[in-house]
């Protein structure tokens, strides 16, 4: 543990060195987007980005954990949480354009059992019209993250605050989506202080995501039979500044740019999601699954002079995946296997870094972050600061469960360049005579670097 605890620890100086040296040339003016105009003034564009975020990770790993058939208590490896390439633009006065291609969860065990060069996919690919002159109403259809549960469900990853955004709250990830993203007709747009979206969207099958699926038992799980569309909405109220408009995504932190503070609630439903085998007689019973929210979202400046600012989000969701649904989850797992005899069962991968992320139950998220003065690191970029929690009372689990992280992030040139660490502390669970039993608490340290251009 040491030795890979003094490794992570040089890199870090060394990249903090590095950082520094370049920091100290003189600064090239920032060109603020790779965006070629098609219009003589700036209405109609189109506009490439790129993001490319780097994880260094030291992971204590839960009980029986295995790397390629060895057992390893601990891991430190090195990922592309994500690679992205977005291209969109307003071509016309009323069609809008928006594709975005890369890959996510990019590590040494990626494909182990198959193919590690099948990694870049097609996140989005959406067509918009403006059926108003404004942001009124708008319509579109394609695949798309635009949905009804929450803004961290259609996050703007290059603007998030935590390191990760709260994965959970994008509910059927892998599951009946790609990677959150669903082929939907959306209508979308802003009345007012109203910011609005429905979407109608056609699930993938269960079959079709490229795990091994769970056998039909008392617990539910997604239905291997049948075929149901998806409703969502999500309904925003926007006291203070209106948020852009532009693609679908919503952003995580403004760092004080913006004066914003939202309530919204946001509700996905989907009929016969759901099955699971009647214990008493055997018979396949199909459950709906419904699963809705109410959250609030503070983002503002503190004092535009020394450049403080605060972040923070909280929410309530309550999730109905049918009778003990639950689902473990483990980002970009640095792990491969377990020679655990004592995991609960049918509930996806329980080795690495995986903790049951989804299941049926309330939870509570809060998030709260700080920007320090500009004068703190001076030339050097600046400092914020953050904490988040995730609580749930899922049902399977019969006991009240906590993830926290803490972290900061050194915004070197805002969200275009910045470096982040990030701790982690989750639980971890065994049975014992057929009950869910509360293991050792189990810790995550991640710094991650971003590039976003």
């Amino acid at each position: 543990m040491k030795k890979k605890q003094l490794l992570i620890i040089a890199i870090i100086l060394l990249i903090s060195s590095l950082c520094n040296q370049l920091l100290a040339q003189t600064p090239v003016p920032d060109k603020e987007s790779l965006k070629f105009n098609i219009s003589e003034d700036d209405s109609r564009f189109f506009q490439v980005t790129f993001l490319n975020q780097t994880w260094l990770r030291l992971n204590e790993s839960n009980d029986g954990t295995t790397v390629q058939n060895k057992a390893e208590s601990q891991t430190l490896d090195i990922g592309l949480r994500r690679t992205r390439v977005q291209m969109f633009g307003q071509i016309t006065d009323k069609v809008f354009l928006y594709f975005q291609f890369g890959q996510n969860n990019f590590n040494s065990q990626y494909g182990i059992n198959g193919n590690r060069k099948f990694a870049s996919f097609f996140h989005d690919a959406l067509c918009e019209y403006k059926v108003t002159k404004d942001n009124k109403f708008k319509i579109g259809g394609g695949l798309t993250i635009a949905n009804g549960l929450s803004r961290f469900s259609q996050p703007s990853i290059a603007t998030i605050m935590t390191m990760d955004v709260p994965v959970f709250l994008q509910a059927t990830v892998d599951q009946t989506d790609e990677f959150s993203r669903k082929l939907s007709i959306i209508a979308r747009g802003q009345i007012g202080k109203l910011d609005y979206r429905f979407s109608l969207s056609d699930p993938f099958p269960i079959t079709s995501n490229g795990a091994a699926l769970p056998p039909l038992n008392p617990n539910a799980t997604f239905s291997q039979k049948g075929h149901s569309l998806q409703y969502q909405s999500y309904l925003m109220w926007q006291f203070f500044e209106h948020e852009q408009h532009n693609t679908p995504y919503m952003t995580g932190t403004y760092l004080g740019k913006k004066k914003v503070f939202n309530i919204a609630t946001g509700i996905i439903s989907q009929g016969n999601a759901m099955w699971k085998k009647e214990a008493s007689s055997s018979d396949t019973v199909y459950q709906n699954m419904l699963l809705w929210s109410v959250e609030s979202f503070l983002d503002m400046p503190l004092n535009k002079e020394t450049g403080t600012a605060i972040s923070a989000h909280a929410g309530y969701y309550d999730y109905n995946f049918g009778k003990n649904y639950l689902r473990y989850n483990g980002i970009m797992n640095p792990a491969s296997g377990t020679t655990a005899s004592n995991t609960i069962p049918n509930v996806g991968a329980t080795f690495g870094n995986a903790f049951p992320m989804f299941g049926t139950g309330q939870i509570f998220y809060g998030q709260i972050g700080y920007l320090l003065p500009k004068k703190t690191l001076g030339s050097h970029g600046q400092l914020q600061f953050y904490a988040s929690l995730m609580s749930t009372d899922f049902e399977r689990l019969g006991k009240r469960m906590n993830v926290t992280n803490l972290g900061f992030n050194w915004l070197i040139n805002g969200h275009k360049g910045k470096m982040s660490l990030n701790y982690e502390i989750r639980p971890t669970y065994y049975l014992s005579n057929g009950e869910v039993q509360s293991g050792n608490n189990k810790g995550c340290l991640v710094l991650q670097y971003q590039i976003f251009i």
